[in-house]
């Protein structure tokens, strides 16, 4: 074994770099794009290898960027996909001094990559890691037996003495298949360190996580790593399970602030997740909810946006109040008002006449009332959402839901509007947002709960149409297991080029049906809860914002309800759900489910949750109940 295993820091490192890449449309990211454009200048030669297809457009996206582009099977993950350009490089990788085998797992650089290259270049070893994770016992992922130290895959240096020698190629050629993560990290990455440290070759690692408060910085501690100059965020912060973060308490969004402020071009993260992450996951992950004060805290009036606001108005008597509403956006507007009949649209133009316009243009159209809000927005207002002439648009309907209870109703229309448009400073503050997120693609309020049992149920009948018209409309975002992200309500401010995909469909009132379609499963529907979906297949995220006053009502009613759930069942977030998720998926409250939950668990769990499982039990007597009455 070499003494030095590294060439003298002011020597040029001959450096070969194998990146892997894979993408669900066969698309390069910018992210991507710009990690590579970084590694250029560190690089003798780069070898992309992409796992699954690759379109010209992204090939001609890699000229200039990578020397060598391979398009290879979806198999074995970035694993084989480093095997494979170790093949293609041969015998040639001998004119190296350093191979670097890495992927599209993390942006970056969110810090300069030299002085992280200069300095491990100055130590003696054969092999070395950005990041490292301690042995853990038992293995988390086999519930037994250690899982032991190891460097982490997605940034790994070789030096020649390393991977020139016979156990190198030994240990290649005997890489088993890998079909699932759990293969890959148990049978490569957890392994790698230890079998080429087991036969004398020496490792290092640029942040070990010995420097850090947790076992994991990469996920637990990624803003600690970029203030420690670590150039690469780990992308699983922003898409990782919800609870589980949460019991860890990463915050995504002090972690993006992070990146931010030390200048990565966090528009460039955003778009990606956007694309490629269940919109609601990275909506909590990385808390993006603004509570907005009525005070004018950052919008520029000398940026103003062209704004229509669209207005779908049933109920005429409240043609004042949503006047108002849009009243308080900063500067001109145009307004464009739908109504299903004449009667209607001549009561509401009269009620705007008596408004002074200054100028702004104003029209009133007729539209058929199949599809209510939804079809006049697709169909009766597609012409100025597509046409190029706006840069935001706000959409608003009069609502009542006087089906639901006066005050259900009341509070529903209170939520929609009340946390849109409340005030002039408020709503300059929503229009700031846009002024500052160029990737930011609709802003609405928060999921309703009061008064509605939209918790845990947010699909209700709608996902199996979804699906359907996303494949139609060519939308490939992961969908949210539970509950979609969407406008419930469905009143939004939003960019026109956002809402593309949706507007662009040549929708038809006669797909919306009668008054007995408009209900869950029926188009408009299925389509209330498409435009976050839409926009995030174009890039574009999404915000909800609400007023102090709401979220202090929305807040304590939340945090009792979840109190008094938690208490059911033992443990933190992550152990309740899991609970529930092993006694089998609770329903829409059907009784045949309740008894599934309660008395399909395995013993040993009710054993060590206390319940006591006989028939004098309270519990036991009431399911019993439930299912005859089925």
């Amino acid at each position: 074994m070499s003494a030095d295993a590294t060439p003298a820091a002011a020597t040029v490192v001959r450096r070969l770099i194998i990146y892997a890449v894979w993408d669900r449309r066969g698309e390069i990211e910018d992210y991507v794009l710009f990690a590579l454009d970084a590694l250029r200048s560190h690089a003798t030669r780069i070898v992309v290898v992409v796992n699954g297809t690759l379109t010209p457009a992204a090939r001609d996206r890699l000229d200039g960027r990578a020397d060598v582009v391979i398009v290879r099977e979806n198999v074995g993950f970035d694993i084989g996909a480093h095997k494979a350009g170790l093949e293609h490089v041969g015998v040639s990788v001998s004119d190296y001094d350093e191979i670097i085998l890495t992927n599209d797992t993390w942006f970056g650089p969110v810090r300069p990559f030299a002085p992280v290259l200069e300095r491990m270049a100055a130590a003696p070893v054969d092999f070395w890691g950005m990041t490292d994770h301690p042995a853990l016992d038992p293995n988390p992922f086999t519930g037994k037996d250690v899982l032991p130290y190891h460097l982490q895959s997605f940034w790994i240096a070789v030096r020649p003495q390393l991977f020139l020698s016979e156990a190198w190629r030994d240990y290649w050629h005997a890489l088993p298949e890998m079909a699932t993560v759990q293969d890959a990290v148990l049978l490569h990455e957890a392994n790698f360190t230890r079998h080429f440290a087991e036969q004398g070759f020496r490792h290092a690692v640029a942040f070990p996580s010995s420097d850090f408060p947790s076992e994991h910085p990469a996920l637990f501690n990624a803003d600690l790593l970029i203030e420690a100059g670590c150039p690469l965020l780990k992308r699983r912060p922003f898409l990782h399970w919800p609870p589980f973060l949460d019991r860890h308490a990463v915050i995504g969004r002090w972690v993006m602030e992070t990146a931010e402020r030390h200048g990565y071009p966090i528009d460039l993260a955003w778009r990606s997740l956007a694309r490629n992450v269940e919109p609601r996951v990275l909506y909590t992950d990385a808390a993006m909810h603004r509570v907005l004060p009525h005070r004018d805290t950052g919008y520029d009036p000398s940026r103003p946006f062209r704004i229509a606001a669209l207005l779908h108005i049933f109920y005429v008597e409240m043609t004042d109040e949503m006047l108002d509403l849009v009243d308080a956006l900063p500067g001109a507007y145009d307004l464009f008002v739908t109504t299903p009949d004449a009667d209607r649209a001549a009561a509401i133009a009269a009620l705007i006449d008596q408004r002074p316009r200054e100028g702004r243009a104003v029209e009133v159209r007729v539209v058929e009332n199949a599809g209510r809000d939804q079809s006049a927005f697709l169909i009766g207002c597609r012409d100025v959402v597509l046409g190029g002439g706006y840069d935001l648009i706000v959409k608003l309907h009069s609502k009542k839901t006087p089906q639901d209870g006066f005050n259900v109703g009341r509070h529903f229309k209170a939520q929609q509007f009340g946390n849109l448009l409340p005030s002039p400073g408020y709503a300059a503050n929503i229009l700031a947002m846009f002024q500052k997120e160029p990737g930011l693609g609709l802003i609405y309020p928060p999921m309703i709960h009061l008064g509605y049992p939209t918790m845990g149920r947010g699909w209700w009948s709608n996902k199996s149409g979804f699906e359907e018209y996303c494949r139609e409309l060519g939308i490939r975002v992961p969908l949210d297991e539970i509950s979609p992200l969407a406008p419930y309500g469905s009143m939004y401010i939003a960019r026109p080029e956002a809402l593309r995909l949706l507007v662009e469909h040549p929708w038809t009132y006669d797909e919306f049906g009668g008054a007995e379609a408009y209900r869950d499963g029926g188009l408009a529907h299925v389509l209330e809860r498409m435009p976050s979906y839409a926009a995030a297949e174009l890039g574009y995220h999404t915000r909800t914002a609400s007023t102090p006053e709401y979220m202090s009502i929305s807040h304590t009613s939340m945090q009792f309800n979840f109190d008094q759930l938690s208490a059911t069942i033992p443990g933190d977030s992550v152990d309740r759900i899991m609970f529930i998720k092993r006694a089998g998926y609770v329903g829409q409250g059907r009784a045949r489910d309740f008894v599934r939950m309660y008395f399909g668990l395995h013993p040993r769990i009710g054993r060590r949750l206390g319940w006591m499982i006989d028939p004098s039990n309270r519990l036991v007597r009431l399911a019993s109940r439930l299912t005859r009455r089925r």
